[in-house]
């Protein structure tokens, strides 16, 4: 069959620099380079590149780069090249289109539409270097009231919290299955993770044992297939979460290709080796807010009460019911993952047209929870392309108690964004199984950039929080009077609760 599609992108290789060394073509996962023994020369095959820049990176003489083909069809405003391709590609293959990552298209991004507040005169800023800034948070139901304090009969206060989680900073790592990423990608999430004094979640795939060891740190996951899921599993983290949706496909489910169900992995999610790991797109014993109360109550009997519980929800266009619903079920904290949460294999026309932003979302499930008197009922994580500590800011002013971030965790470990985790030939190690790639992410090396990146934003939070002369994270807490927006209209104003620069 004639393939009509030409390639994206183009290697360009300056022979004069190329020492013929191989390192690309060994490299490559894709089968891009190869090494002509009758003409002396790597030549490439430029349709099987997917502009992961590993060649690029590792190239010891500098002699390649990847550029855009430029190739286009004739100019048609309805018609792009894009739509083109991908009727190609569906007319050739009769499947369903596959991509990894989060949604890429143009739409509006708030976060960049809203600026910082500084403090001047009345109100002087904080220097962060000599003054101390809270940065913990504590995630969970908390009471309407002070209440009377009780004490035991040694005088000692007692806590009649429901359980919380303590976190350094308002930061966590979103789930990741085993299986979508490899076992070095998940050791390095872990290891972060208890080294900085915050929380990775295991996602639906399970907990693998030797992870155990960094369970008051992990969060477990509780998806519709229950892979993986039993009581042991439930007590080895600090929280169980519910998850209903995710950003990047909303309303569908999960899917794992059975070529990705094999030795540990298979053990984990407790199905055989090389069977699909389908989850499906709703819980089978959940069809109202009451259904979800019931599980909510027996994961807090399975755990005797000890863990808090989270319902993850995708951002829809309800989201604000759908929350407030929740709030009333008993599960101590909602997550809310935007329209451009990543995955590591969605339907392109799912992930490309489903759900709403983030920051619209938590805006109008804050105002609504707080409208309704039961917002310290729960407490609010949100995610789907938070990428730099000023979207932290930016959403604790909105109203999140923490974030989740997962696109920018794998970045920082060597991830190059180039949308191909559903083949499984991650040239990184990070969304493969295949034991020579997978060894490529060093677990020691990926922790360390995990912790220097959180760190640094640590950092730039304090230096942000003081120039607004607050010295406590909490403070910041749904503080739209720190936001001002630009090039936003009245509407967009109104539901994110902030005025335009200027007023």
């Amino acid at each position: 069959m004639i393939n009509y599609i030409y390639p994206e992108y183009e290697i360009v290789r300056n022979y004069d620099k190329c020492i013929n060394c191989r390192v690309c073509a060994r490299q490559c996962a894709n089968q891009v380079h190869d090494y002509v023994e009758k003409l002396s020369k790597m030549l490439c095959d430029d349709s099987k590149c997917v502009n992961c820049h590993r060649c690029v990176v590792l190239c010891p003489t500098r002699a390649l780069k990847i550029v855009p083909s430029g190739n286009t069809y004739r100019t048609n405003a309805n018609w792009s090249c894009k739509t083109i391709d991908e009727l190609y590609k569906q007319s050739e293959s009769g499947g369903v289109l596959l991509s990894g990552m989060g949604n890429p298209e143009d739409y509006p991004v708030y976060f960049d539409k809203i600026l910082l507040n500084a403090s001047q005169v009345t109100n002087p800023s904080i220097d962060p270097l000599r003054e101390p800034m809270e940065t913990k948070v504590s995630l969970g139901a908390r009471p309407h009231g002070t209440g009377c304090v009780e004490r035991d009969s040694q005088g000692r206060i007692v806590n009649n919290l429901p359980p919380q989680l303590s976190l350094s900073m308002p930061v966590m790592f979103s789930a990741m299955s085993y299986g979508s990423i490899s076992y070095n990608a998940h050791k390095s999430l872990a290891r972060a993770a208890t080294e900085l004094g915050i929380l990775y979640n295991t996602g639906e795939g399970g907990l693998h044992e030797d992870f155990c060891q960094y369970g008051k740190n992990t969060v477990v996951q509780v998806a519709s297939g229950r892979f993986g899921v039993h009581v042991g599993y439930l007590n080895s983290g600090a929280a169980v979460e519910i998850k209903m949706g995710q950003g990047a496909k909303p309303g569908i489910g999960g899917h794992l290709p059975g070529t990705k169900i094999v030795g540990d992995i298979s053990r984990t999610r407790m199905i055989p080796e090389g069977s699909d790991a389908i989850s499906p797109a709703p819980h089978h014993d959940i069809y109202s807010i009451e259904d979800l109360r019931q599980l909510v109550y027996s994961l807090k009997e399975a755990t005797e009460y000890k863990k808090p519980v989270i319902v993850k929800i995708a951002a829809v266009h309800n989201i604000s019911a759908i929350a407030s619903g929740i709030a009333r079920s008993g599960a101590d904290i909602i997550a809310i993952d935007g329209f451009r949460g990543g995955t590591g294999a969605a339907p392109t026309r799912i992930r490309d047209n489903v759900g709403i932003p983030i920051e619209l979302a938590l805006a109008s499930v804050d105002r609504r929870l707080r409208d309704e008197g039961i917002r310290t009922n729960v407490s609010l994580v949100v995610g789907g392309s938070i990428r730099s500590s000023v979207d932290v800011i930016k959403a604790v002013a909105l109203g999140a108690d923490c974030v989740y971030i997962a696109t920018s965790a794998l970045i920082a470990m060597g991830c190059h964004l180039c949308r191909s985790c559903h083949s499984g030939k991650c040239n990184w190690g990070i969304a493969t199984q295949i034991p020579e790639l997978v060894k490529r992410l060093n677990s020691d090396i990926g922790s360390e950039r995990l912790v220097n990146l959180m760190n640094a934003w640590r950092h730039e939070i304090k230096e942000m929080m003081g120039l607004m002369g607050i010295n406590s994270i909490e403070s910041l807490k749904g503080n739209r009077l720190m936001l001002r927006g630009v090039g936003l209209n009245e509407k967009e104003l109104e539901i994110l609760g902030i005025k335009h620069a200027g007023e």
